[in-house]
């Protein structure tokens, strides 16, 4: 048992609004939602402006429209927040060797690691944690909460006890007086549902749980959560600060706008969601050996098939097939009473750093199978812009003109318009892709440059037109301008650029300003 508590948990505050917020001047101080801007997306982060109208987290994008109207929805840019998340990563590794990153906006540090020896009282580790806030403030221009415990289930539930910008260190010794008055939605992994089955025996807060025995518990969630659930309500966490945690699996999927309704249609967007995969396996310099394929239906049926190859590759040839063979099952069993599937997934697990294998056994067969890929393709690709040339001149489809809606603010059907470099359909809900001009899609928040207007990001798109707020980090608010969507001299710009740029001009991305 730790004598001071030299665990620190540090956690950005709103992050993903929060960097919106420091790269577009026009949105600070008013409410900014990230995630789906459809109607069928989720919220994955809010600023504290939007949060006043009871928007959070996980919550449908259609809710968050009903509630704050007015807010800036956006698309997440995850190429700006992994740079910002680099500098504050950094920076808390000139502290400790032992950072334990658990996302893009937090991680646990162990003082106690420090090489010239830790901190010896509460208030030594006070001052580390106010040093660590005032320091990402200046290299970033965010705040960050931090909190400080003997352990990681203190450390994380003291930084989420008094955001934004919130400092709470919990001395040895008081911990579970300190944990007792919360509720039990504070502790790690107790969700909405398990804090409802817990209210139904009377137990609301901490300390009401810390009544209830291990066997009432192990009854209620069975043996391995209720066991921990017992040790978590008495502040027990045994876990280390490890600087070296394991990627267990990565994985990607997208809600769609509009159902996806024939068989081309679904594989094509598989497709896509597999080669993004792929990539961010390279760029993590892994190999995976299972390949998962998720389908939900339109009533919500959920299903998943996986398939185990010979041994871990990280090759797209392999890999694709695989998911693909898969998606027919998968899409078959989760349509089974409505038609139309409104959420699809690939994930690669198994992981490991190393590939293994007779790549050209592995290889036989693949190359029927693209065969069959690239005609289902080109079917799916020619009926699309059949489509596109009849609502271009004002066709008339079944009895009814296309509507175009408002809230989406694009052409019901453009989410499957968009070509990647490879010529396949693709459905992209989180971030913009590299397409020719003639196809582009721009998206809610997306970097953007001008010939003649400069730097700038877009509000919205619809109807053949885009509309621009030229502005940048360091810039004033700016004005806006409504172009035509195929305008050859408006570019797409990659966030991390933007991010980067920002960084510089607070020192953080200088490496040299970083290490003094």
């Amino acid at each position: 048992m730790r004598t001071v508590p030299s665990i620190l948990h540090i956690d950005m505050d709103a992050f993903y609004a929060a960097v919106e917020q420091r790269h577009k001047p026009s949105l600070r101080g008013k409410p900014v939602v990230v995630g789906g801007v459809g109607l069928r997306g989720v919220v994955s982060t809010a600023s504290y402006e939007a949060r006043v109208f009871g928007i959070g987290s996980a919550m449908p994008t259609a809710v968050a429209r009903r509630r704050c109207p007015n807010a800036a929805y956006l698309f997440p840019r995850f190429g700006a927040y992994h740079e910002v998340s680099q500098v504050v990563m950094a920076l808390l590794r000139e502290l400790s060797p032992l950072v334990e990153p658990q996302s893009l906006d937090e991680a646990f540090v162990d003082l106690a690691a420090i090489p010239d020896g830790g901190p010896e009282t509460a208030e030594e580790v006070v001052a580390i944690a106010r040093l660590i806030s005032a320091q990402v403030k200046e290299r970033t221009g965010l705040t960050a909460s931090v909190g400080a415990g003997t352990s990681k289930l203190v450390a994380k539930v003291a930084s989420d006890s008094n955001k934004p910008v919130g400092c709470v260190v919990v001395p040895a010794g008081a911990e579970q007086q300190w944990l007792d008055p919360l509720p039990v939605r504070k502790l790690w992994g107790v969700g909405p549902a398990t804090a409802d089955r817990l209210s139904r025996l009377g137990a609301s807060t901490v300390a009401e749980l810390r009544a209830l025995s291990e066997s009432e518990l192990v009854a209620l969630l069975g043996n391995a959560w209720g066991g921990q659930l017992y040790r978590l309500s008495r502040g027990v966490d045994e876990r280390e600060v490890s600087s070296e945690r394991e990627t267990k699996s990565v994985s990607v999927e997208d809600t769609y706008p509009h159902d996806l309704m024939d068989r081309p249609e679904i594989r094509a967007a598989l497709t896509e969601l597999a080669e993004r995969v792929v990539r961010r396996l390279k760029e993590s310099g892994h190999t995976g050996r299972t390949v998962t394929v998720k389908a939900r239906g339109h009533d919500f049926t959920t299903v998943t098939r996986s398939e185990t190859l010979a041994g871990p590759t990280d090759d797209a040839r392999l890999l694709i097939p695989a998911a693909l063979r898969l998606v027919d099952g998968a899409t078959e069993a989760a349509t089974g009473q409505i038609h139309g599937i409104r959420l699809l997934g690939v994930g690669i697990s198994g992981l490991a750093e190393y590939a293994q294998g007779d790549l050209i056994a592995e290889l036989e067969g693949v190359e029927l199978e693209r065969a069959e890929l690239e005609q289902l393709e080109l079917e799916q690709g020619e009926r699309e812009l059949a489509e596109q040339e009849a609502r271009s001149a004002g066709v008339v489809k079944g009895g009814a003109a296309v509507e175009i809606d408002p809230e989406v603010r694009a052409a019901p059907d453009e989410a499957v318009a968009v070509r990647t470099p490879l010529g396949r359909p693709a459905v992209t809900q989180f971030g913009p892709v590299p397409v020719a001009p003639e196809s582009r899609r721009w998206l809610a928040g997306q970097d953007v440059r001008h010939a003649d207007l400069g730097p700038g990001w877009v509000q919205g798109a619809g109807l053949g037109r885009v509309t621009v707020r030229f502005e940048g980090p360091d810039t004033p608010p700016g004005r806006i301008s409504t172009l035509s969507v195929d305008d050859p001299a408006l570019e797409p710009v990659d966030s991390a650029q933007v991010a980067r740029g920002a960084l510089a001009g607070r020192g953080g991305s200088d490496e040299s300003n970083i290490a003094d």
